[in-house]
Protein backbone atom coordinates (compact mmCIF):
# COMPACT_ATOMS: atom_id res chain seq x y z
CA UNK A 1 0.00 0.00 0.00
CA UNK A 2 1.44 3.36 -1.09
CA UNK A 3 0.42 6.61 0.60
CA UNK A 4 1.71 10.19 0.70
CA UNK A 5 1.26 11.09 4.38
CA UNK A 6 1.73 7.72 6.10
CA UNK A 7 4.06 4.76 5.72
CA UNK A 8 3.00 1.13 5.98
CA UNK A 9 5.05 -2.02 6.26
CA UNK A 10 4.41 -5.61 7.31
CA UNK A 11 6.70 -7.28 9.82
CA UNK A 12 5.47 -10.86 10.12
CA UNK A 13 2.10 -10.66 11.92
CA UNK A 14 2.61 -6.95 12.70
CA UNK A 15 1.45 -4.08 10.52
CA UNK A 16 3.40 -0.86 11.20
CA UNK A 17 1.67 2.43 10.35
CA UNK A 18 3.83 5.54 10.64
CA UNK A 19 2.42 9.07 10.54
CA UNK A 20 4.90 10.61 8.13
CA UNK A 21 4.84 14.39 8.44
CA UNK A 22 7.71 14.91 10.93
CA UNK A 23 8.45 18.40 9.60
CA UNK A 24 5.04 19.45 10.91
CA UNK A 25 4.80 17.49 14.15
CA UNK A 26 3.13 14.59 12.30
CA UNK A 27 -0.03 16.67 12.37
CA UNK A 28 -2.83 15.04 10.46
CA UNK A 29 -4.39 16.65 7.44
CA UNK A 30 -7.61 15.65 5.73
CA UNK A 31 -5.52 13.50 3.41
CA UNK A 32 -3.81 11.74 6.31
CA UNK A 33 -7.14 11.06 8.01
CA UNK A 34 -8.42 9.38 4.86
CA UNK A 35 -5.18 7.51 4.19
CA UNK A 36 -5.07 6.13 7.72
CA UNK A 37 -8.69 5.07 7.39
CA UNK A 38 -8.03 3.40 4.04
CA UNK A 39 -4.92 1.63 5.32
CA UNK A 40 -6.74 0.21 8.34
CA UNK A 41 -9.71 -0.85 6.23
CA UNK A 42 -7.33 -2.72 3.93
CA UNK A 43 -5.77 -4.44 6.96
CA UNK A 44 -9.25 -5.42 8.06
CA UNK A 45 -9.75 -7.37 4.84
CA UNK A 46 -6.61 -9.52 5.10
CA UNK A 47 -5.54 -12.28 7.51
CA UNK A 48 -1.75 -11.85 7.45
CA UNK A 49 -1.73 -9.08 10.03
CA UNK A 50 -2.65 -9.94 13.60
CA UNK A 51 -1.64 -6.72 15.37
CA UNK A 52 -1.26 -3.11 14.18
CA UNK A 53 1.24 -0.59 15.55
CA UNK A 54 0.67 3.14 15.08
CA UNK A 55 3.61 5.51 15.58
CA UNK A 56 5.08 8.78 14.33
CA UNK A 57 8.08 9.46 12.11
CA UNK A 58 11.17 10.93 13.76
CA UNK A 59 12.08 10.99 17.43
CA UNK A 60 10.20 14.04 18.71
CA UNK A 61 6.55 13.85 17.68
CA UNK A 62 3.93 11.14 17.80
CA UNK A 63 1.27 13.60 16.64
CA UNK A 64 0.41 17.11 17.83
CA UNK A 65 -3.04 17.51 16.32
CA UNK A 66 -4.44 18.47 12.97
CA UNK A 67 -4.04 21.01 10.17
CA UNK A 68 -7.20 22.57 8.79
CA UNK A 69 -5.57 24.70 6.11
CA UNK A 70 -6.52 23.98 2.53
CA UNK A 71 -9.91 22.54 3.32
CA UNK A 72 -13.11 23.54 1.59
CA UNK A 73 -14.62 26.80 2.90
CA UNK A 74 -17.95 25.46 4.04
CA UNK A 75 -19.81 24.72 7.26
CA UNK A 76 -20.79 21.34 5.87
CA UNK A 77 -18.84 18.14 6.48
CA UNK A 78 -16.35 18.84 3.69
CA UNK A 79 -15.09 21.78 5.74
CA UNK A 80 -14.46 19.70 8.87
CA UNK A 81 -11.20 17.84 9.48
CA UNK A 82 -12.34 14.19 9.20
CA UNK A 83 -10.70 12.92 12.39
CA UNK A 84 -13.62 10.61 13.08
CA UNK A 85 -12.64 8.68 9.96
CA UNK A 86 -9.40 7.69 11.74
CA UNK A 87 -10.83 7.07 15.17
CA UNK A 88 -13.74 4.97 13.94
CA UNK A 89 -11.53 2.83 11.71
CA UNK A 90 -9.29 1.99 14.69
CA UNK A 91 -12.32 1.28 16.84
CA UNK A 92 -13.92 -0.99 14.22
CA UNK A 93 -10.77 -2.92 13.35
CA UNK A 94 -11.10 -6.44 14.78
CA UNK A 95 -7.35 -6.56 15.45
CA UNK A 96 -5.58 -4.91 18.41
CA UNK A 97 -3.94 -1.55 17.70
CA UNK A 98 -0.93 -0.43 19.75
CA UNK A 99 0.06 3.23 19.93
CA UNK A 100 3.85 3.46 20.09
CA UNK A 101 4.21 7.02 21.36
CA UNK A 102 7.64 8.30 20.32
CA UNK A 103 7.31 11.93 21.44
CA UNK A 104 4.66 14.61 21.87
CA UNK A 105 1.06 13.36 21.78
CA UNK A 106 -0.92 16.57 21.94
CA UNK A 107 -4.51 17.52 21.10
CA UNK A 108 -5.85 15.16 18.47
CA UNK A 109 -2.61 13.23 18.75
CA UNK A 110 -3.42 12.35 22.34
CA UNK A 111 -6.96 11.39 21.34
CA UNK A 112 -5.44 9.17 18.66
CA UNK A 113 -3.38 7.21 21.21
CA UNK A 114 -6.37 7.09 23.59
CA UNK A 115 -8.49 5.39 20.92
CA UNK A 116 -5.84 2.69 20.38
CA UNK A 117 -6.23 -0.52 22.37
CA UNK A 118 -2.87 -0.24 24.14
CA UNK A 119 -0.23 2.48 24.42
CA UNK A 120 3.49 2.16 25.05
CA UNK A 121 5.57 5.33 25.29
CA UNK A 122 9.20 6.39 25.46
CA UNK A 123 10.38 8.19 28.59
CA UNK A 124 10.54 11.56 26.82
CA UNK A 125 6.95 11.40 25.55
CA UNK A 126 4.56 14.21 26.51
CA UNK A 127 0.77 14.07 26.66
CA UNK A 128 -1.61 17.02 26.63
CA UNK A 129 -5.06 18.27 25.57
CA UNK A 130 -4.95 21.89 24.46
CA UNK A 131 -8.26 22.43 22.63
CA UNK A 132 -9.86 25.05 24.91
CA UNK A 133 -6.60 27.03 24.85
CA UNK A 134 -6.68 27.14 21.04
CA UNK A 135 -10.36 27.55 20.26
CA UNK A 136 -11.08 23.89 19.64
CA UNK A 137 -12.33 20.76 21.40
CA UNK A 138 -13.03 17.06 20.88
CA UNK A 139 -16.33 16.15 22.54
CA UNK A 140 -16.70 12.46 21.78
CA UNK A 141 -13.79 10.05 21.46
CA UNK A 142 -11.62 12.63 23.23
CA UNK A 143 -13.91 12.79 26.28
CA UNK A 144 -15.72 9.46 26.66
CA UNK A 145 -12.71 7.29 25.93
CA UNK A 146 -10.43 9.49 28.03
CA UNK A 147 -12.82 9.19 30.96
CA UNK A 148 -12.70 5.41 30.60
CA UNK A 149 -8.93 5.52 30.97
CA UNK A 150 -8.29 8.07 33.71
CA UNK A 151 -11.68 8.68 35.36
CA UNK A 152 -14.03 11.63 35.07
CA UNK A 153 -12.20 14.07 37.37
CA UNK A 154 -8.83 13.63 35.70
CA UNK A 155 -10.37 13.65 32.23
CA UNK A 156 -11.97 16.98 33.04
CA UNK A 157 -8.68 18.22 34.44
CA UNK A 158 -6.97 17.39 31.15
CA UNK A 159 -9.60 19.31 29.21
CA UNK A 160 -10.23 22.22 31.62
CA UNK A 161 -6.69 22.93 32.90
CA UNK A 162 -4.68 21.41 30.03
CA UNK A 163 -1.76 20.04 32.11
CA UNK A 164 1.32 18.76 30.38
CA UNK A 165 1.89 15.14 31.45
CA UNK A 166 5.19 13.32 31.28
CA UNK A 167 5.22 9.67 30.29
CA UNK A 168 5.66 8.73 33.95
CA UNK A 169 2.63 10.82 34.97
CA UNK A 170 0.59 9.41 32.08
CA UNK A 171 1.40 5.91 33.30
CA UNK A 172 0.42 6.81 36.88
CA UNK A 173 -2.87 8.25 35.63
CA UNK A 174 -3.67 5.14 33.60
CA UNK A 175 -3.50 7.06 30.32
CA UNK A 176 -0.95 4.60 28.88
CA UNK A 177 0.16 1.03 29.60
CA UNK A 178 3.97 1.08 29.63
CA UNK A 179 6.97 3.41 29.58
CA UNK A 180 10.33 2.33 28.19
CA UNK A 181 13.69 3.94 27.48
CA UNK A 182 13.69 6.08 24.35
CA UNK A 183 16.13 3.84 22.50
CA UNK A 184 14.11 0.73 23.37
CA UNK A 185 10.69 1.91 22.17
CA UNK A 186 10.65 0.11 18.82
CA UNK A 187 12.07 -3.12 20.26
CA UNK A 188 9.66 -3.18 23.21
CA UNK A 189 6.71 -2.26 21.00
CA UNK A 190 7.57 -5.15 18.69
CA UNK A 191 7.87 -7.53 21.65
CA UNK A 192 4.44 -6.45 22.89
CA UNK A 193 2.92 -6.88 19.44
CA UNK A 194 4.44 -10.34 18.96
CA UNK A 195 3.15 -11.45 22.34
CA UNK A 196 -0.36 -10.35 21.40
CA UNK A 197 -0.04 -12.03 17.99
CA UNK A 198 0.35 -15.37 19.78
CA UNK A 199 -3.10 -15.01 21.35
CA UNK A 200 -6.25 -16.34 19.71
CA UNK A 201 -7.23 -13.95 16.91
CA UNK A 202 -10.94 -14.77 17.16
CA UNK A 203 -10.90 -14.40 20.94
CA UNK A 204 -9.16 -11.03 20.69
CA UNK A 205 -11.62 -9.85 18.04
CA UNK A 206 -14.52 -10.88 20.28
CA UNK A 207 -13.05 -9.10 23.30
CA UNK A 208 -12.38 -5.93 21.32
CA UNK A 209 -15.89 -6.09 19.89
CA UNK A 210 -17.34 -6.32 23.39
CA UNK A 211 -15.38 -3.27 24.54
CA UNK A 212 -16.43 -1.33 21.44
CA UNK A 213 -20.09 -2.28 21.78
CA UNK A 214 -20.27 -0.36 25.05
CA UNK A 215 -20.04 2.97 23.24
CA UNK A 216 -21.05 1.81 19.76
CA UNK A 217 -24.81 1.60 20.31
CA UNK A 218 -26.63 -0.38 17.63
CA UNK A 219 -23.52 -0.28 15.43
CA UNK A 220 -21.38 -1.82 18.16
CA UNK A 221 -23.89 -4.54 18.95
CA UNK A 222 -24.45 -5.27 15.27
CA UNK A 223 -20.72 -5.63 14.78
CA UNK A 224 -20.56 -8.20 17.57
CA UNK A 225 -23.51 -10.12 16.14
CA UNK A 226 -22.63 -9.87 12.47
CA UNK A 227 -18.83 -9.95 12.40
CA UNK A 228 -18.26 -12.39 15.22
CA UNK A 229 -21.34 -14.37 16.26
CA UNK A 230 -22.96 -14.87 12.85
CA UNK A 231 -19.90 -16.39 11.21
CA UNK A 232 -19.52 -19.40 13.54
CA UNK A 233 -23.29 -19.90 13.57
CA UNK A 234 -23.31 -20.32 9.78
CA UNK A 235 -21.03 -23.35 10.24
CA UNK A 236 -23.34 -25.11 12.70
CA UNK A 237 -25.46 -28.11 11.76
CA UNK A 238 -28.56 -26.12 12.66
CA UNK A 239 -27.78 -23.33 10.20
CA UNK A 240 -26.81 -25.72 7.42
CA UNK A 241 -29.95 -27.84 7.90
CA UNK A 242 -32.20 -24.78 7.79
CA UNK A 243 -30.47 -23.54 4.66
CA UNK A 244 -30.73 -26.93 2.96
CA UNK A 245 -34.38 -27.46 3.87
CA UNK A 246 -35.27 -24.02 2.53
CA UNK A 247 -33.52 -24.71 -0.76
CA UNK A 248 -35.10 -28.16 -1.02
CA UNK A 249 -38.57 -26.88 0.00
CA UNK A 250 -38.99 -29.39 2.82
CA UNK A 251 -39.49 -29.33 6.56
CA UNK A 252 -36.23 -28.94 8.47
CA UNK A 253 -35.02 -31.78 10.69
CA UNK A 254 -35.26 -30.12 14.11
CA UNK A 255 -33.21 -32.92 15.67
CA UNK A 256 -30.17 -31.15 14.21
CA UNK A 257 -30.95 -27.91 16.00
CA UNK A 258 -28.60 -26.99 18.80
CA UNK A 259 -25.81 -29.33 17.68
Amino acid sequence: MNFETILYREDGPIGWITLNRPHDGNMFTAQMCHELRDCINAIRRETRTRVVVLTGAGDKFFCIGGRKEGMEDTNLYAGVLPTLEMYESIDRLQKPVIASVNGYAVGGGNVLQVVCDLSIACESAVFRQVGPMMGSFDAGFGTWYLEDLVGKKRAKEMWYLNPRLSAKQALEWGLINRVVADDQLEVETRNMALEIADRGAFALASIKGAFTARHGGVSGLARMAHDLLLRPYLNTEESQELSASFREKRQPDSKKFGH
